[in-house]
C-alpha cells in the first residue's frame, strides 16, 4: 500500500484576506506561489467571496485549499491553507487577527475604521504570520508588541515639540547616570 506521507511543516498559512461586503480586496498578503500574479489572486478572492459570502459556515474547501473565515458588518476576513492543514491552527490565526483588529479598533470592526488604521493591521499581521509560519495566537501579546512598534516614530513625522522632548528626556537620562 503505497500512502503519501507530508512532511510536517511550520509554513501552515498560504494567504490572510479581508475583502469588503462587495468582495473587493481590502487586504492581501500571500505567502507562496499558488497563485503568483495579481490577475490570478483577484479570481481567487472573486471566487472564494462567491462562495462564502451568504452562509453562517466558518470553513470551506476550495481549489484545493481549506479556507476558514469570518465576517462582521461590512468585512469578510480569511485565512488559507493547504487542504491538509489543521483547520484549528488556521482557525487561531483568524481569531487572533480579528481580536487584534477588536481591541486596536477600540471593537470597531468596520471598513472604515480598518482603512484608517491600516498601518495598525499590517503590523499585527505580521506579528501573527511571518512568511506563511504561525509566529502568535495571542491576541493580547499582539496588540501589545503593536503598541511598541507604533511608538517608534520616525522623528520625520513628529512635530518639533515631540522632538525637542524626546531630546530633553535623552538629555536628562544621560546626566543622571
Amino acid at each position: 500500500m503505497d500512502t503519501l506521507m507530508l512532511e510536517p511543516s511550520l509554513y501552515t498559512v498560504k494567504a490572510v484576506l479581508i475583502l469588503d461586503n462587495d468582495g473587493e480586496r481590502l487586504y492581501a498578503k500571500y505567502y507562496d506561489d499558488t497563485y503568483p500574479s495579481v490577475k490570478e489572486q483577484k479570481a481567487f478572492e472573486k471566487n472564494i467571496f462567491s462562495k462564502t459570502h451568504r452562509t453562517d459556515s466558518e470553513i470551506a474547501l476550495l481549489e484545493g485549499l481549506t479556507v476558514v473565515y469570518k465576517s462582521n458588518i461590512d468585512l469578510f476576513f480569511y485565512v488559507i491553507g493547504s487542504s491538509h492543514e489543521n483547520e484549528l491552527m488556521l482557525m487561531a490565526v483568524l481569531n487572533c487577527l480579528f481580536d487584534s483588529l477588536s481591541q486596536m479598533l477600540r471593537k470597531n470592526v468596520e471598513r472604515r475604521a480598518l482603512l484608517e488604521n491600516m498601518e495598525g493591521l499590517f503590523l499585527a499581521v505580521d506579528e501573527i504570520v511571518d512568511g506563511g509560519v504561525i509566529l502568535e495566537s495571542d491576541p493580547q501579546q499582539v496588540v501589545h508588541r503593536v503598541a511598541l512598534r507604533g511608538d517608534d516614530v520616525p522623528y520625520s513625522e513628529q512635530t518639533v515639540t515631540q522632538v525637542l522632548q524626546s531630546a530633553k528626556e535623552q538629555i536628562k537620562w544621560s546626566l543622571l547616570r
